[in-house]
């Protein structure tokens, strides 16, 4: 498989194409992940978010035209923006918004210790609807090899994660899609 960039428009890049995206979707109806929230995928981006002291922690899988988050955890408290409204983020997002569409096509974890350091991310819509300022993301990757979503950490400051968080993230990773996989097939809850 090869990874084709996405195409600038106006000096900022767009959302990857995502030609992986029906078969993914099959998939994720298979194994029974498509579109609906999980109490154990919350726990365990609750569990994520503790870990790495993030704002926001999910387990998002790709649509071909949205995002899922079927864990979440986000602040108890939404982020105020200038404006005074409230960033309350929910389980969908469009697939233009954030960076796990990017990890997704790539099939590889992405560090963005502070997204306004890259013009190709700093644009993204979550960077000024949530206040994102960092990222942390790796590929859910089936024993298939295709990527089903990710695991991801964000938070409203640049942090510097470090090889310690990328290895952490990648590894949360690879057990969360084994422990999918082996739900799946054994017809048990996670």
């Amino acid at each position: 498989m090869s990874y084709e960039p996405p195409r600038p428009v106006r000096g900022l890049l767009l959302t990857p194409e995502d030609k992986e995206a029906p078969a993914r979707v099959h998939r994720l109806r298979r194994l029974g992940l498509a579109d609906r929230p999980d109490p154990a995928l919350d726990a365990f981006a609750g569990d994520l978010a503790r870990l790495t002291g993030a704002s926001y922690a999910m387990v998002n899988f790709i649509g071909e035209d949205h995002q899922f988050f079927a864990g979440l955890s986000v602040p108890a408290v939404p982020l105020v923006r200038e404006d005074g409204s409230r960033a309350e983020m929910g389980r969908v997002l469009p697939r233009d918004h954030g960076f796990c569409p990017h990890v997704v096509v790539r099939h590889k974890a992405l560090v963005l210790d502070d997204v306004r350091d890259f013009p190709r991310f700093a644009g993204n819509p979550v960077v000024d609807e949530f206040g994102i300022r960092s990222y942390l993301g790796a590929p859910l990757i089936d024993g298939s090899g295709m990527a089903l979503g990710t695991v991801c950490a964000a938070d409203t400051s640049p942090r510097a994660w470090g090889r310690t968080g990328l290895d952490t993230i990648k590894a949360l990773a690879a057990d969360l899609v084994r422990r999918l996989e082996r739900s799946a097939l054994d017809g048990l809850p996670l």
